[in-house]
């Protein structure tokens, strides 16, 4: 049976590896054996626990309980746990997903204990190396032998880099396997969004009426610590909800949350906490959010995962960013990147306020990447 140290750490994460244990118990129960070890890289309950009883995603059987902590200090408890771990288990592969310092420190890890290495969201590139993210995504792909890329552009990324996307078995660190598999989070959206519906009451909680309300999420630490920034985006966010009568929804990162009225200054707070229209929620859960996407009229955010749910549900976008990794949204115009410019978050906003339904094409895979990753992983492994 194949081994696999299934790592997560950062609720984008828990929701990724729900999409792979979930095709695991299905189809794979008796050529898998799924160790799921959490770094405990989030470790606010809202924005981790919670997400294994919602969806139904095994315990993990190993907890680094790293918290948070600077990049290398955060980083090097991951390596120390997570290479003792693998000497315990002796897994035939780790399996890490997207771009967090848990993705980093696990593909390191495994590579020079020469276990190897499948990364999920191989590929994705933002061309700004001063983002921690692009480091470590970058290092990852370079660490693995198993790339799953879920778009055509992450394929050409890798090609720029080197790799070969027709390279034959046995794959190795030398050698590896590129792959386009479509979208795991695609296959949670798909599966999850009728879920959501019956477990969760978030709508109805915080009054918000379908198609009238922008759903806005702010976490990236060079907008959250960066007072400049951070003011210019609730500059826009007060500036349309009072000149156009357009809600607001705010589910607060930790991060932001903590830093926010010092940042954007006692007055423009004071404004946004008056302001009926601009709701400051604690963070939601998994369903929550679901249903918040899907009913949303606009979405606005620097997630790249957040970018991407926006588009599963058809909904246009606002990037509070200055570049995206997923670059087809805004080339078919269902997504502008603003950065943290008010004036361009502004007439992005009215803009998708007042155009007409817009095409979305399937660009993210048919709903089942995470079996096809799977079947992969046993093809190369067992």
């Amino acid at each position: 049976m194949l081994k696999i140290l299934n790592i997560i750490g950062a609720r984008p994460q828990i929701i990724k590896a729900a999409a792979i244990s979930r095709a695991i118990k299905n189809h794979f129960s008796n050529q898998i054996e799924d160790i799921i070890v959490h770094t405990g890289q989030h470790y606010d309950e809202n924005m981790s626990e919670v997400f294994f009883t919602e969806m139904g995603i095994p315990s993990p059987k190993y907890n680094l309980n790293v918290g948070s902590a600077s990049h290398g200090v955060q980083t090097a408890e991951m390596l120390k746990g997570i290479e003792s771990i693998i000497f315990s288990e002796k897994p035939n592969v780790v399996l890490v997903y997207g771009d967090t310092n848990s993705t980093l420190a696990a593909a390191v890890a495994a590579a020079k204990l020469h276990v190897l290495v499948a990364h999920v969201e191989a590929g994705l590139r933002s061309f700004n190396k001063s983002m921690p993210e692009e480091i470590n995504r970058i290092t990852c792909d370079h660490a693995s032998t198993l790339l799953f890329s879920p778009t055509e552009t992450g394929i050409k990324n890798l090609v720029r880099e080197g790799f070969k996307i027709d390279a034959k078995m046995p794959y190795n660190i030398d050698n590896p396997g590129v792959f386009h598999c479509g979208d795991v989070m695609y296959d949670n959206s798909l599966y999850f969004s009728e879920i959501s519906a019956t477990k969760s009451n978030v709508m109805v909680k915080y009054k918000l009426e379908k198609n009238n309300f922008v759903l806005a999420t702010i976490h990236r630490d060079n907008n959250t610590d960066e007072p400049v920034r951070l003011k210019q985006i609730f500059e826009a966010i007060l500036d349309i909800s009072c000149k156009y009568s357009i809600s607001f929804f705010i589910p607060l990162h930790p991060r932001t949350s903590n830093i926010l009225k010092k940042n954007i200054g006692n007055d423009l707070y004071d404004l946004i906490i008056s302001n009926n229209d601009i709701i400051l929620a604690p963070p939601v859960s998994f369903f929550d959010m679901l249903q918040l996407e899907s009913n949303a009229k606009i979405i606005m955010t620097d997630s790249g995962g957040v970018q991407k749910e926006a588009y599963f549900f058809k909904k246009p976008c606002i990037i509070l960013r200055s570049e995206t990794e997923w670059v087809e949204i805004v080339k078919n115009g269902n997504a502008v990147i603003c950065d943290a410019d008010i004036n361009r978050i502004i007439e992005a906003c009215k803009l998708f306020y007042s155009k007409p339904d817009m095409e979305y094409l399937q660009i993210f895979g048919d709903g089942k990447a995470s079996e096809f990753i799977c079947s992969k992983l046993i093809e190369t492994f067992v």
